[in-house]
């Protein structure tokens, strides 16, 4: 009599238990006949792509030999089917966090390449000129303010003995100018750009 004929007629829970005192591996083989298409559903519906849910389920009963072993099972098939929810998306999340690596590394050697071309200086000079431009055209208040925050890397405190201006004073001229300046930087580029 095959293992698969004497195992047909026994419950989940009683093919569980008949693996865990006989290690027994052809009980995971009768589970996997029972639910590897409900897996493979799943996994297809998270992974969106069959060869790779097809591996997944090789994985996910793979691992079901050592995991029977640690869980205490009353409901094997709701048990699955968190357990291969929870796979997938742990592959999900691992290829996320493989994807955001290549992405910073792909940011990082542009960067690099970047940082040593002569386009590159030429437009951080571009951008500094352009900067300079609009920074003469800010209010005086706005423009000091700035010039001493950002330029002489003066703090608040320091800001109010050279100045004068109160301590919110300060704070809303750095903001104000700083948000006149993005504007009167971005007319600019365009301007530029439309030449």
């Amino acid at each position: 009599m095959s293992t698969s004929i004497k195992y047909k007629d026994c419950s989940d829970n009683e093919l569980i238990n008949i693996f865990l005192q006989n290690n027994d591996n052809s009980c995971v083989g009768e589970l996997y006949k029972r639910y590897g298409h409900l897996v493979l559903g799943l996994c297809i519906k998270y992974l969106k792509d069959k060869d790779n849910a097809e591996d997944a389920v090789m994985s996910i009963f793979g691992q079901l030999l050592n995991d029977l072993k640690k869980h205490r099972i009353e409901f094997f098939k709701s048990w699955l089917y968190t357990y291969s929810k929870n796979y997938c998306l742990m592959q999900l999340r691992k290829k996320q966090s493989q994807l955001k690596k290549e992405l910073e590394i792909k940011e990082n050697e542009i960067f690099l390449m970047d940082y040593n071309s002569i386009e590159h200086l030429n437009e951080k000079e571009q951008q500094i000129t352009i900067m300079q431009m609009a920074l003469n055209e800010l209010n005086k208040e706005q423009k000091t303010c700035l010039e001493l925050f950002y330029l002489s890397q003066k703090s608040y405190s320091e800001i109010v003995e050279i100045t004068g201006f109160s301590n919110n004073e300060v704070k809303s001229h750095i903001q104000n100018g700083k948000r006149n300046l993005k504007l009167k930087m971005e007319s600019k580029i365009n301007e530029q750009a439309h030449k």
